[in-house]
C-alpha cells in the first residue's frame, strides 16, 4: 500500500491520532471542505457516510479542497477523495485542491487515472464478423510468406550441402543419415506394411463387392493395382510417416530450441541446419521411396488374399491380370512424387521446430501444425501430381 507521511520540518513526524477530519464552509456559491487527521485504510470508513452526504450537496459552483493538513494518507484515502471530485466533476462544478504534497498529488493522479480506467476495461466492442475474417486470412497470408520463405532457407541449405560449420566446411555426417533412417525407415516398416495390407484389402473387398453385380469381378485386380501403385500406396506412406517422423522431427528440434541448444551450436560455430535439419531430410528423401515400395508389396498382398476369399480369384490368376493391368508408368507414377513428399515432410517439420517458443505449451502446438500441415500439403501435392500426369498422359 503507497502511504505518503507529512512531517513537521521542525523535528521528528507528530504521532497522528488516527481520526479522520472534514471541515466544511460554505459561502458565495463555493462550498470549502478542509481534510486533516489519517486518511488510510482503517480510519477512512468513519468519514465515508459524511462524504458521501457532502457527495448529495448542490447549490454551489465551486469546490475548494484543501488537503494541507492531512498527516497520513493511502490509497483508500485518495480513492475517497477522488470519489468526491469525480462525483462534482459530473455535475459540473469547477474543482479547485490546494495543500497538497508532491507525493500526494501524485498518488491522487494514480488513483484518478486507475477509477477513470474501469469503464472502458470491460469487453471492445469488436468489428462485424467480414472485417474479422479479412483480418483472420490476412493473418494467414502473412504466416503462409513467413514459412515459405523459412521452407526455402532450409531447402536451399539443403541442396547446397550439409554446411556443418557457419560458413566453411560441407562434411556430410555418414552416421547420423544413418541413424535416421533406421528411426524413421527400418522403424516404420511394420506400421507401415500392417496399414498397408489393410487398405489393400479394403479396396479390393468393396471393388469385388460392386463389380459382381456386372460379372466383372476379374477387373478387381486392375482396381487394386493401378489404384495402390499409383496413389494409395506412397499417398498412405506419406500419412504415416509424417505423423510418425514429421511429429518426431518437430518435438526433437523443438525440444532442443526450448533447452537453447540450438543457440548452444551456433555458439560453437556449428550451422543448426546442417547438424539437424539436413541428416533427417535426407533420411526422409531415401526411406519414403523404399517404404512406398514396401507399401505397395504389402497391400498388393491384402488385395491377393481379398480376392481370393471374395471373388474366389486365386493369387496365380491375380498376378496374371495383374502384368497386364500395370506397367512400368503406372510403378513410377507413384514412386517418382515420394522424394517430393518426403522433402514437404522434412522440411514443414524442421520448420515449425524451429519455431517452438520455450513452453511446453509451444511445443505441443507447434507437433499438432507441423502434421496437420504435412498431411494437408502432402494431399495437395498428389491432386497436384495426378492432374500433372493427365496432362502429359503419363
Amino acid at each position: 500500500m503507497l502511504t505518503i507521511r507529512k512531517r513537521d520540518a521542525s523535528g521528528p513526524a507528530k504521532e497522528p491520532d488516527h481520526q479522520p477530519r472534514i471541515a466544511i464552509g460554505e459561502e458565495g456559491g463555493v462550498l470549502g471542505c478542509a481534510f486533516s487527521g489519517t486518511w488510510t485504510t482503517r480510519t477512512v470508513a468513519l468519514v465515508d457516510a459524511e462524504m458521501r452526504k457532502i457527495e448529495k450537496r448542490s447549490g454551489f459552483k465551486t469546490l475548494a479542497l484543501d488537503l494541507s493538513q492531512i498527516e497520513k494518507m493511502d490509497t483508500a484515502g485518495a480513492w475517497l477523495i477522488d470519489r468526491l471530485v469525480s462525483s462534482f466533476e459530473k455535475k459540473g462544478v469547477e474543482i479547485t485542491m490546494q495543500g497538497q504534497s508532491e507525493i500526494a498529488s501524485i498518488l491522487l493522479g494514480a488513483v484518478g487515472d486507475a477509477v477513470r480506467r474501469e469503464p472502458e476495461s470491460g469487453p471492445a466492442k469488436l468489428p462485424n464478423f467480414i472485417i474479422r475474417g479479412l483480418e483472420a486470412v490476412g493473418r494467414r497470408v502473412y504466416e503462409m510468406r513467413d514459412d515459405f520463405l523459412a521452407a526455402m532457407n532450409i531447402l536451399g541449405a539443403t541442396i547446397r550441402g550439409s554446411q556443418m560449420k557457419l560458413g566453411r566446411g560441407h562434411a556430410v555426417n555418414m552416421a547420423a543419415i544413418f541413424n535416421q533412417i533406421d528411426r524413421m525407415g527400418v522403424g516404420a516398416i511394420p506400421v507401415v506394411v500392417l496399414m498397408s495390407a489393410i487398405v489393400g484389402a479394403i479396396v479390393a473387398q468393396q471393388g469385388a463387392y460392386q463389380l459382381s453385380y456386372f460379372g466383372a469381378d476379374i477387373f478387381v485386380v486392375d482396381l487394386v493395382g493401378v489404384l495402390i501403385l499409383r496413389e494409395l500406396g506412397v499417398l498412405m506412406t506419406a500419412i504415416m510417416i509424417a505423423g510418425r517422423s514429421g511429429s518426431a522431427i518437430t518435438a526433437e528440434i523443438g525440444s532442443m530450441k526450448m533447452r537453447e541448444e540450438v543457440d548452444a551450436l551456433k555458439v560453437i560455430g556449428l550451422n543448426p541446419i546442417g547438424v539437424l535439419v539436413f541428416p533427417r531430410l535426407v533420411a526422409l528423401v531415401i526411406a519414403l521411396p523404399c517404404l512406398t515400395i514396401v507399401a505397395n508389396f504389402a497391400a498388393l498382398g491384402g488385395g491377393i488374399l481379398a480376392a481370393w476369399l471374395y471373388s474366389d480369384i486365386a493369387p496365380a490368376a491375380f498376378i496374371d491380370r495383374l502384368r497386364v493391368a500395370i506397367d512400368l508408368s503406372t510403378i513410377f507414377a507413384g514412386l517418382i512424387k515420394a522424394p517430393f513428399m518426403a522433402m514437404i515432410i522434412g522440411i514443414i517439420a524442421s520448420v515449425e521446430g524451429m519455431k517452438v517458443g520455450g513452453s511446453a505449451e509451444s511445443l505441443g502446438q507447434h507437433v499438432t501444425a507441423s502434421v496437420v500441415k504435412s498431411i494437408f500439403v502432402v494431399i495437395i501435392l498428389d491432386g497436384l501430381f495426378a492432374m500433372f500426369y493427365a496432362a502429359i498422359e503419363f
